[in-house]
């Protein structure tokens, strides 16, 4: 583990996209300003640990699920009954046509 010291207003750089700057220092409190592109995830660790921990309970359901012993997929709720669709449209009565 790298061990560096900074004060307030410093910053650190991961590789050329990652800027890591002091933001705040109260107590034994440190906030953290992170300046990275969308492409890196950042996260505190135990939001981390909790999107790890999701993806590997999904991943056993998937695979629960492809060998039949996991429990059965949630069918689609069906929708409720509304009125009929009409098929056609009709004249009102009294303008139809003349015949010739």
């Amino acid at each position: 583990m790298l061990l560096l010291t900074r004060k307030l207003g410093e910053n650190i750089r991961i590789g050329d996209d990652v800027k890591i700057t002091i933001v705040e220092v109260k107590g034994n409190h440190v906030k953290l300003g992170i300046d990275a592109p969308p492409s890196v995830k950042v996260h505190r660790e135990e939001i981390y640990e909790r999107i790890q921990q999701e993806n590997r309970r999904a991943q056993q359901t998937k695979s629960e699920g492809a060998n039949g012993s996991g429990p059965e997929p949630k069918s689609e709720p069906k929708p409720e009954p509304g009125p009929e669709p009409k098929s056609e449209l009709k004249p009102e009565p009294g303008s139809e046509p003349e015949p010739k």
